[in-house]
């Protein structure tokens, strides 16, 4: 039995996932790192068992009938865990913050900043005081009414809805519409209801045309169609909604992008003409403080705002002098992570996932909690070397406080800081889920089967590859006057059918200047359309025509339902049904491919809907699953699973990994392909119905790029990757940099944003943003060779790169 007071957290007989049965000790009170390559369970060991046991414990003792209110993320799958104290969890959360969320809302600094306004605010002479609530763009008394607190409107017109007018409705004069049967409906109910459907739209009355666009009304109308060869079509009820209300509708509510960035072709935004793009109402507007309103003020830089905070509060009343005190210290922790170029107003959605983490870190650091255990997923994700120095002051002050840090991390200046160090592996998957070494980082030089060890204790292992001569482009496309975000007046220079890397601190505007300009210029191009957002960023474009395909590979996820999942993505799936279909007991039995597939009736559960498990409903708990009590979790009926591909039914090929079905699946062209690539870029142990929401946002990417690497590849292709290594051990990194330089190699082109330096010292072009983030940043410091922008002088990217070239 432990005392109550065991200084450490024990944790036996941990099985979730791929864990075997860890036992370990790790000491509270200290900064721990858990590393190990993609998938080998450390993330499993520090989230999925600690931090859920502590949870789970807290969730106990809250009210049955409240818990049915909160998600829950079940018991973990472990023995015992003693000594553990209360948890935080700061992961990357991959799911998107909505559209009102901002920097303020998601650091609570808003609040503070709006209490200020209450407070200590100027007034008009006679003005009522306003509280708090009246300066947020998110409440009914605060928000602006003409645009509802968004700031912009967004309208459209005639012209944009009929771009060809010498078509008629039945034709598709009005592109807006959306197509197959629901844009047939609306164009039967205009015929019911007396309009002119094959009369040329720019023939057809006026007041007609405004009706047919405009209108608020939504009339019903019994609609008989036209009679189809063979068919029988029904009389119904037919409800009309013109142009404009489809469009704007769709705009706003619908979850697809495909549909939302269609509906965004017809419309125009503008900021609002009543609040200007404030989001208030005039009388929240009226207020100052140091001379600025509320909106000016959230759209400065943190920085800046820190600056006009100091000078106002420091000799003004009691009240103004208090709230800026605690607004200027909360300021300087966001600051100190590096993320002073963010302001107030700043959308979360248009932020990273690392940014994100940082912004709650800065919030907790703030929060006053000792005793407590934070879990921490990648918190150096998006990071500059030369912020790194900085996230780990925030994390020595969180320890000095009296809590226990756990980190999950691949970043080796962050590892090499830690107290403590476990380190999960040796492999991934079912040849990872062992604790090689739990203790101090030195004692890691005694485990040689540790794929950190080398990385950890060399200069850099990545020395050991061949030295690659540096590559000669083949061409340059060239923009010029780049204007977007902070990057300002820039004319860039991209060399084609070379490996070239962009750096510079976070906010330096390298997302900017390669995710929305140089890859919207190559999608506008594409797209062959009117002039696109990417076009109208820079004021010229050359070198365009060399490129045939633009590939933008992110780590978003494949997919947002247990349903999608690898083998689905890449179409090996496909592969494997017409497989099945093809054996001697299908072919009998009159089965197609279609029966293979779990996600339409016929060869699926349906108890379960080829889910697998069912949802269990209990009084006053929350909602559990369970496997499903008729497949019990193989997703298929049982005449499906009485066919067999070489002894396997089609619910066992799915279990395998990519590596056994490599094996598998020997001399079988089809799948032979994609699971050679899969191998090719490090991911042998995913299985091939792994749900898509199970995987990393690395592990995602890789799938795409797999994808891609099966493609047979016609005329230059030009790749753009976000921070490719985020989320990757050093040992999976080189594995990706193998795949990408391969590409160059075969004649493509690639284009990485990138902060990790021996990734960049491996680069044929290098192109560093800033000198800062922000409006200190958004210039082109150096470009050239690696070689070349390690000597640049005023770079903060110079002696990191020259560090890693010496290596």
């Amino acid at each position: 039995m432990h005392s109550p007071h065991d200084p450490y957290v024990r944790v036996r007989g941990a099985r979730e996932h791929n864990l075997k049965n860890v036992r370990v000790d790790i000491p509270r009170d200290t900064l721990t790192v858990f590393t190990g390559v993609s998938g080998s369970g450390k993330s499993s060991l520090a989230f999925g068992t600690i931090y859920a046991e502590a949870q789970r414990r807290y969730f106990e003792s809250v009210a049955p009938y409240a818990r049915r209110l909160i998600h829950q993320v079940g018991a973990p799958a472990v023995g015992e865990i003693t000594g553990l104290p209360p948890a935080v969890s700061l992961e990357q959360r991959r799911s998107a913050p909505g559209a009102r969320s901002s920097v303020g809302t998601v650091t609570t600094l808003s609040n503070s900043l709006r209490m200020l306004f209450s407070r200590a605010g100027d007034y008009p002479p006679g003005a009522e005081r306003l509280d708090s609530d009246s300066f947020s763009p998110n409440t009914a008394v605060g928000a602006c009414p003409e645009c509802h607190g968004l700031g912009r409107i967004h309208r459209t017109d005639e012209q944009l809805l009929v771009p060809d007018p010498s078509l008629s409705i039945r034709e598709g004069a009005i592109a807006a519409w959306p197509g197959a049967w629901q844009g047939k409906n609306l164009r039967d109910v205009l015929d019911a209801l007396g309009h002119d459907v094959d009369r040329p739209w720019r023939e057809l009355p006026a007041k007609d045309r405004e009706w047919i666009l405009f209108t608020d009304e939504q009339p019903v109308v019994t609609v008989h169609p036209v009679r189809d060869a063979g068919r029988i079509q029904r009389p119904y009820q037919g409800t009309y909604m013109s142009a404009r209300r489809y469009v704007l509708h769709t705009f706003a509510d619908t979850r697809s992008r495909a549909l939302r960035a269609k509906a965004e072709r017809f419309l125009t935004s503008a900021p609002c003409p009543v609040c200007g793009g404030s989001r208030l109402r005039p009388e929240a507007m009226a207020v100052t403080f140091a001379g600025r309103t509320i909106a000016e003020l959230a759209g400065l830089p943190l920085s800046a705002l820190a600056e006009v905070l100091s000078g106002a509060g420091a000799g003004g009343e009691e009240t103004a002098r208090v709230l800026t005190g605690d607004l200027l210290a909360r300021i300087g922790t966001v600051t100190e992570l590096g993320l002073g170029y963010l302001s107030l107003d700043r959308t979360a959605p248009t932020l990273s996932s690392g940014e994100l983490q940082r912004l709650r870190l800065a919030t907790q650091l703030r929060s006053g909690l000792f005793g407590v255990v934070y879990v921490l997923d990648e918190p150096s994700a998006g990071l500059h070397p030369a912020d790194t120095e900085a996230l780990l002051g925030v994390l020595g002050r969180l320890k000095e406080a009296g809590n226990s840090v756990f980190v999950v991390e691949h970043q080796m200046d962050v590892v090499r800081r830690a107290d403590w160090l476990v380190d999960v592996g040796p492999l991934a998957g079912e040849h990872g889920g062992r604790v090689l070494h739990s203790g101090p980082p030195e004692g890691l030089a005694q485990v040689p089967e540790s794929a950190t060890r080398r990385f950890l204790f060399t200069e850099d292992a990545r020395d050991t590859a061949p030295v690659r001569a540096t590559r000669t482009p083949s061409g340059w496309i060239r923009l010029t006057g780049v204007e977007r975000h902070n990057v300002r007046g820039v004319d860039a220079a991209f060399p084609l059918g070379v490996f070239t890397a962009v750096t510079g601190v976070s906010g330096s505007g390298k997302s900017t200047l390669v995710g929305q300009v140089l890859a919207g210029v190559l999608a506008d191009r594409q797209a062959g359309d009117e002039p696109g957002p990417g076009e109208r960023y820079c004021a010229a474009a050359t070198g365009l025509e060399a490129v045939d395909r633009l590939v933008q590979v992110d780590q978003k996820p494949i997919g947002r339902t247990p349903r999608s999942n690898l083998a689905t993505y890449t179409g090996l799936f496909d592969a494997v049904r017409k497989l099945f279909a093809r054996t001697e007991t299908a072919r009998e039995r009159g089965y197609g491919a279609g029966r293979f597939s779990f996600n339409v009736s016929g060869g699926r559960c349906e108890t379960c809907q080829g889910e697998g498990f069912v949802s269990v409903e209990l009084l006053f708990l929350p909602s559990t699953y369970a496997p499903c009590p008729d497949c019990h979790g193989a997703r298929y009926n049982p005449e499906t699973l009485d066919v067999t591909l070489n002894g396997l039914t089609i619910a066992q090929v799915l279990d395998l990994t990519v590596e056994s079905a490599a094996s598998f699946f020997a001399g079988t062209p089809a799948a032979e392909r994609a699971l050679t690539t899969l191998l090719d870029v490090g991911l042998g142990y995913l299985r091939l119905g792994q749900p898509a929401t199970e995987l990393s946002g690395g592990e995602a990417q890789r799938i795409k790029l797999a994808a891609e690497l099966q493609r047979t590849r016609r005329g230059q292709t030009l790749y753009l990757l976000d921070e490719p290594t985020t989320g990757l051990h050093p040992a999976d990194v080189e594995v990706l940099m193998r795949q990408l330089h391969s590409l160059v190699d075969a004649g493509s082109t690639v284009v990485v944003v990138e902060h990790d330096m021996a990734v960049v010292a491996g680069a044929d072009h290098v192109i560093d943003l800033g000198p800062e983030g922000g409006d200190r940043g958004g210039r082109i410091v150096a470009s050239g060779t690696p070689a070349e922008v390690a000597g640049a002088a005023g770079s903060r990217t110079a002696p990191y790169l020259a560090k890693a070239l010496r290596r």
